[in-house]
């Protein structure tokens, strides 16, 4: 009798008790960098069940490099990590405690392919969504393209129709572009985003990210990426459908590994202050209606 890979079980976590739970295939992972978190699984601040996971970050308070980060991630075990190319559901809820609105790198939640040891560069998350002046963004990165349009470093970038604005990073083989946006964002904040791209399309669905201030956000992801065009996302808020993006999504080095994974938490660049999140209600599968609650949605979602 042949038996499915782990990874295809649903995974689901409420964080009602004192550990992560079996079912849910999560871990709070220990290095440098996460030593200036805390985790905490308390019953006080909960979106449902019992139970919620508080995670926070402090000073490391030593000199650190220019590159070093405070991080407070949970990650999926990597025995369970998705195939690269295949597209899977995730949800989670998030709850925000004294939001920074500083002009920082702080990031929530992240999707990336893997790294396999002794890889040579930096790959950032092909999905991720981050806070940037008091906002909350979603952002896609894939391979470096040439622009359409380049307004130039620090001005935002006007996306015309079928465009959507991108940070070049040529010297690392990649760009970032801006795919969601909360009401408070500005385009004047926009000044990272300085060129244009039809390699990524974005389908505005109607909905926005929720403000930070609003309480418990709930998120729902589809996520399939797709560095030779072919990805897609799904993104969704408390029920709401935000956006759908399509096309070069990721990262295609042959010498990266074979799967993506996800983890959440707070990861900020080192700062002065404790930051923290609360999150409840983890759940990933390929089934959008283990994951998706409750929404009147069409037929053409995978």
């Amino acid at each position: 009798m042949t038996h499915a890979p782990d990874f295809e079980r649903p995974l689901f976590d409420g964080f009602d008790g004192q550990g992560f739970a079996e079912e849910g295939g999560l871990y709070y992972k220990l290095n440098d960098e996460q030593s200036a978190g805390t985790m905490e699984f308390q019953q006080e601040v909960t979106y449902r069940g019992g139970g919620a996971l508080k995670l926070s970050v402090r000073p490391f308070g030593r000199p650190l490099p220019d590159d070093a980060s405070e991080r407070a991630e949970v990650w999926e075990k990597p025995r369970l990590w998705v195939p690269y190319l295949r597209g899977v559901w995730y949800g989670f809820a998030v709850k925000f405690v004294d939001p920074p609105r500083d002009d920082h790198r702080y990031m929530i939640a992240q999707w990336k392919r893997e790294i396999l040891p002794n890889t040579t560069g930096d790959f950032s998350p092909f999905l991720a969504l981050r806070l940037r002046g008091g906002s909350l963004i979603a952002t896609v990165e894939t391979n470096y393209h040439a622009p359409l349009r380049d307004f130039g470093r620090g001005v935002p970038a006007k996306a015309g129709r079928g465009e959507v604005p991108v940070w070049l990073r040529p010297g690392l083989n990649q760009m970032r572009a801006l795919v969601a946006t909360d009401d408070n964002w500005r385009p004047d904040m926009g000044g990272l985003f300085h060129a244009t791209t039809d390699r990524i399309r974005v389908i505005d669905r109607g909905g926005k990210l929720p403000n930070v201030n609003s309480g418990w956000i709930d998120v729902v992801v589809y996520s399939q990426p797709g560095p030779d065009g072919s990805g897609r996302i799904e993104l969704f808020a408390n029920g709401k459908w935000v956006v759908t993006v399509e096309g070069h999504i990721g990262h295609g080095e042959p010498f990266l590994g074979p799967r993506q994974y996800f983890k959440f938490g707070p990861y900020r660049a080192p700062h002065y202050n404790v930051w923290t999140l609360y999150f409840d209600d983890f759940r990933r599968s390929f089934r959008r209606e283990d994951v998706l609650r409750g929404a009147d949605l069409p037929a053409s979602l995978p």
